[in-house]
């Protein structure tokens, strides 16, 4: 469960650099970091990119965000939208306090709040028990190609 001691608040386009460290947290990446945080703080200005964070005494410990992606409407779902969470990160001396799960919800609320009904996400071996207990289920249907 969250600690009393952190807060929670929406990301805004001055944490577009604290965003591209999360989702390129080696240095051995730390190129990519520009490229990625240029496009965020576009994006949350955009708003098809919802960044939720967690800060204990004012530093960022954990974040999340929500990719809005416009995918037209399908048979059974008129919602033009989908959305991806991304960028779910919380530093190593804070996991395993409920943090991940908290950004993870309210990520599925903004989606919900904007009428998406389908929501995917890419996770590691570690965070799949997290993911399952909120819902998620794995895909066997998905193929992806690089060009």
């Amino acid at each position: 469960m969250a600690s009393p001691t952190v807060s929670f608040r929406h990301a805004t386009p001055a944490d577009a650099e604290t965003i591209a460290r999360h989702r390129y947290p080696e240095e051995s990446n730390a190129a990519e970091r520009p490229i990625y945080a240029a496009w965020v703080a576009d994006a949350l200005r955009r708003g098809v990119y919802l960044g939720f964070l967690v800060e204990n005494a004012g530093e960022v410990v954990a974040g999340a965000g929500l990719t809005l992606l416009e995918w037209g409407p399908t048979r059974g779902d008129p919602c033009p939208y989908r959305a991806r969470i991304v960028n779910v990160w919380t530093h190593p001396d804070h996991r395993r306090r409920g943090l991940a799960r908290a950004l993870v919800t309210r990520c599925l609320d903004a989606a919900r709040d904007r009428g998406v009904t389908r929501v995917s996400l890419g996770t590691s071996e570690l965070a799949r028990p997290l993911y399952e207990s909120l819902g998620f289920r794995a895909s066997r249907t998905e193929m992806t190609r690089r060009l």
